[in-house]
Parts: structure tokens; sequence; C-alpha cells
């Protein structure tokens, strides 16, 4: 930037440019540094919310100030409300802003950023990417426009956003785990029943939950990762299986079709071992395995096990006292 000042050097009024990036102060005559080490006094951080616009330069904001904007929130309503009564003990500290209990109350954006914030909680607890918890928080600022929470709990409602998140992307997480990051506890009935209306109003199909979405987790909870020929078995089982008229939660089918897999493969993992990777109930397991015991030579891959081996290590539901 240059402007006119009064060179030592020169004994004159020059032009002089200012070098923001060394803060140095230089005579454009003679090249003198009239002043060093000056401190930048304009703002420090940028916004990027007109960086779109490329076309046109010239309407371009440069300054550098605040940071960036999230798009759930209306930035129009954020005003600070001072207040008209102060209490004594306020005027005593010099603080007659109104509390921040009843900002909020005045502020619709101070209660959808607590709920964002349960989001991020929840998510974070569950090692979610921030693209879900983003994808949550517009879940649930839909949820709040079509006044679909009434009549639930809020914790089941944010947990049922989450978990529509997951649904969406991919990405599986049972029921059981998000009722163990609600701040408040709810059942999991609760979160299913209002991830169901939500999904309803949103008018999104996502279909039933596949076992195969549970194999690697349950899988490494097991610490079988490792072994890559029994994790492939196991997802080719589980494929198998789903050709099959077994009327079974998918987690407990995964299970009892695990259980199979450990059987006839050198890892040692019991029972116990499986229902504690799954958070399904033995009892549960051995249901789920009696209904599949008979398709077992079908399912388990012949390049894991012959048929002869499924025969003799595979405990017969019928005469086996542990099933």
């Amino acid at each position: 930037m240059e402007s006119d000042s009064y060179c030592l050097e020169c004994k004159k009024a020059t032009e002089i440019v200012e070098d923001n990036m060394s803060g140095d102060t230089i005579c454009t005559e003679c090249g003198l540094v009239l002043e060093a080490w000056n401190i930048q006094g304009t703002m420090e951080w940028r916004t990027f919310s007109d960086d779109n616009n490329k076309n046109n330069s010239s309407n371009r904001d440069p300054n550098r100030v605040g940071k960036a904007e999230n798009p759930l929130l209306n930035y129009a309503n954020l005003i600070t409300h001072i207040s008209n009564n102060p209490k004594p003990s306020d005027v005593s500290k010099g603080t007659t802003v109104l509390p921040s209990k009843r900002l909020n109350d005045h502020d619709p954006d101070g209660v959808l950023i607590r709920q964002l914030k349960i989001i991020a909680d929840m998510a974070d607890r569950l090692a979610l990417p921030k693209t879900i918890e983003r994808r949550a928080g517009e879940i649930y600022k839909f949820v709040e426009k079509h006044k679909i929470r009434r009549g639930r709990k809020l914790d089941a409602v944010l947990a049922a956003c989450l978990s529509n998140a997951c649904r969406e992307r991919k990405i599986s997480r049972t029921l059981k785990e998000f009722t163990t990051v609600v701040p408040n506890g709810v059942r999991e009935k609760e979160i299913n029943k209002a991830a169901d209306l939500i999904r309803k109003r949103l008018k999104v199909q996502m279909g039933s939950v596949k076992s195969g979405e549970y194999v690697k987790r349950f899988c490494s909870y097991l610490g079988i990762m490792k072994n890559k020929k029994t994790v492939q078995a196991v997802h080719e089982a589980v494929d198998k299986a789903e050709e099959l008229d077994i009327r079974r939660n998918p987690k407990s089918v995964l299970a009892a079709i695990i259980y199979m897999i450990i059987q006839v493969s050198d890892d040692k993992k019991s029972l116990g071992d499986i229902s504690l990777a799954a958070e399904v109930a033995e009892s549960t397991i051995k249901k789920s395995y009696k209904d599949l015991y008979p398709y077992a030579s079908r399912i388990i891959p012949n390049w894991f096990a012959n048929e002869e081996d499924i025969n003799n290590k595979l405990c017969d539901p019928s005469t086996c006292n542990h099933i």
C-alpha cells in the first residue's frame, strides 16, 4: 500500500510502501526502511461465504473475520438482549446482559444449537464421521420444521435422526449402541418407532438391515479379522443365508452363522464370546442356530469345509447339550 510520508534520508516528503508481510514501511525513492515490525491492524480471520462468486471479484468480501457459518442456523436472528431491570447482584458485578438461559429462550437457534451439540456428542462416542453428524443435524431440523417430535422423547428423536443418517450412508450401528450414548436413556423400541416415523415423513426407502452389514464389526470384536479365510467364509455364508426364509433378527442370524463357521475352523471362540461381540443373548443365538443347522452344508462354502467336516464337527441341536 502506497502513501506519502517524510523520509529522513531524502529530506523530503516521498511515497512509501507498507509491506504487510514483513511489517516494514519503505521509502520508494531511496529504499530506506522508515519503520520495521509494524503490527498489522486489519482483521485476522476470513469469511468464505462469497468465495463461490469467482466471476465478479469486485463483489468478493476480503474481510478476515469470523468462522465458517453453520448452514442449519438462521444468523439473521442472532441478536443480543439487554436486561431492562438488572438484579442488584448483576449491577454489582457490572453485568447487565440477560442470563444465557433466558437468552436461549428468546433465540430459536439457541435451542437448536443445544440439540445439535447432543447429536455431535453421540456421534463422537460412536466414532461416527462428521458427514453422519451433519446429516443427522439436517434430519433433526426437518423434524422440528414439520413438528414430528410431538409426543416423543427428545433423546429418542435425536438418536433416531443419527440412526437414520447411518442407515442412509450404509454405516452399521445397532439400536442398542444408540441407547448407550443418549444422555438420559431410552429404550430401543422408542428409538425404532421415532426412526420409522421420520423415514415415512422423509419419504425415504432404506430397506431392512442386512446381516452382512455387521460381519466386519463382529469379527473384529471377536479378534478373528486376521484370519481372512474365516471372515470370507462368514461373508459368503451370510449371502447364501439371505436366500433362505429365516425369520430372525439379522444380528442373531449372523451370530449363529459365525458360531457355525467357528466350529469347523481353527479359531477357538465360545458361544459366550460370540454373544458378547454380537450383543445377542445365547438363547437367541441357539434358536437361530437350530433354524440354520439343516442348511449348514448349503450355506458354508465348500472351499472352507467339506460336507464330511460339517457333519462331524458341527453340533447337532437335537443331540448336543450345548444347543
